[in-house]
């Protein structure tokens, strides 16, 4: 007798604990919602709107769009439904691009069999989440061109403070008339690092094409495999940017079918851009859309007013370290083994203007602030040919002065002048 009667007191602690384990379910889902959406607004590169928003314990559901932070050319419209559980919470959801009337114009027609659609995973207890998302082949065609892609899938994963990507492309097919180019299997592997408010962050990213081909009635132009690769970390100095491509064999089959055009590997390095100016400048833009109109570019003049924050940006002296430069051509017979630096002059950065960059006289003020060399170790004979040294010559120098390129002390030719 006592049993039963222990019965509906454990029944309803069960029923009480469920309950409270699917409110702090739903909290938490919509805690960890919130928390992304800032974080992606944070890095100053998105607009995110949450344009409907419901939340309940057994389900939630909402319409966010994303847009790039400067301007409105297209945005991403995502709608979600999450089934809230005791220990995770099961999303799913739909994705549709839409472009503004200028670049739907310019675009064309789209020709998808379906809406897509994403699924997605979130783990109560300990924040992580997992999105995928799988793309139904697509066309786009616009005055006899044409954009063929397939197999398009992503997969994003992580918590607070580390998210990874990985997207992969079976193929893509772009044809102009009589010329195609054609790419793929294509891999983006992604992973992004920060604190809170993206005060510091880093970013690595790798892209790997397995394949890529363009073809011209008159020849073909093969590339097997290209990476590119590169690092991006603002920290409490400075902001460094570093990238690498390699590209394995260049060939172009109708010329040389067995002899490969080009290979080699390029590194480098951006470094000393003032972290507390890149900061300010994402905070500026962020103010920026935030007083804008949603359905609108940004607001003319936006330059100007950013302008005293970008100079401040380069208020360290930037420089670009070539760290390597390694190519290698069999079909010519010729091998680059070359490295070097430049280095940006930021005394009286008012004196220069961003806005007039299209002006010759403005953009020669900026040149003239770059100083720097390069080395060509071991250079062939007819490099020195080609720059008028004697043939002899196995090392050429090149010097950057006040913008101006030298060789090996003499001046660059003219024709070969950058």
């Amino acid at each position: 007798m006592r049993k039963e009667r222990l019965i509906v007191p454990v029944l309803a602690t069960i029923a009480v604990v469920w309950m409270v384990a699917q409110l702090l379910s739903s909290v938490l889902f919509e805690r960890s919602l919130r928390q992304a959406l800032e974080d992606l607004e944070a890095r100053g590169e998105w607009r995110v709107s949450r344009l409907e928003s419901r939340q309940g314990w057994l389900s939630s559901r909402g319409r966010l769009v994303l847009s790039p932070l400067l301007g409105r050319p297209w945005r991403l419209e995502l709608t979600y439904r999450a089934r809230h559980g005791v220990l995770s919470t099961d999303v799913e959801g739909t994705l549709l691009p839409r472009l503004d009337s200028v670049l739907q114009k310019a675009v064309g027609e789209v020709s998808a069999p379906s809406v897509p659609r994403w699924q997605g995973r979130y783990q109560t207890l300990s924040g992580h989440t997992e999105l995928r998302l799988a793309l139904a082949p697509f066309v786009i065609q616009q005055n006899g061109r044409e954009l063929d892609v397939r197999g398009a899938r992503v997969r994003l994963e992580g918590m607070f403070g580390d998210w990874r990507l990985r997207g992969l492309l079976d193929q893509l097919t772009l044809t102009d008339g009589l010329s195609q180019l054609t790419l793929g299997p294509t891999t983006l592997e992604s992973r992004y690092t920060y604190i809170d408010d993206a005060y510091h962050f880093a970013q690595r990213d790798h892209l790997h094409i397995e394949q890529l081909a363009l073809h011209y009635p008159a020849y073909d132009i093969h590339v097997a495999p290209l990476d590119v690769h590169s690092h991006m970390e603002l920290d409490e100095s400075e902001l460094r940017l570093k990238g690498e491509l390699v590209v394995g064999e260049v060939r172009v089959p109708s010329e040389a079918p067995d002899t490969p055009l080009l290979s080699g590997r390029i590194e480098a390095e951006l470094s000393r851009l003032n972290a507390d100016a890149v900061r300010q400048t994402i905070r500026r833009l962020r103010q920026e859309a935030a007083w804008g109109d949603t359905s609108l570019p940004m607001a003319e003049g936006l330059l100007a007013r950013l302008e005293p924050d970008l100079r401040q940006v380069l208020s360290d002296s930037p420089r670009l370290d070539v760290t390597t430069i390694t190519l290698d051509s069999p079909l010519l017979g010729l091998q680059v083994e070359a490295d070097g630096a430049l280095f940006f002059d930021a005394r009286r950065l008012d004196e220069l203007r961003i806005t007039a960059l299209d002006k010759p006289e403005e953009r020669h003020r900026w040149l003239e602030r770059i100083d720097g060399d390069f080395i060509w170790h071991d250079a062939p004979t007819v490099a020195a040919l080609w720059l008028g040294l004697p043939l002899g010559t196995r090392e050429l120098q090149f010097d950057v002065i006040r913008g101006v390129w030298r060789v090996n002390g003499r001046p660059m030719p003219p024709l070969l002048q950058p």
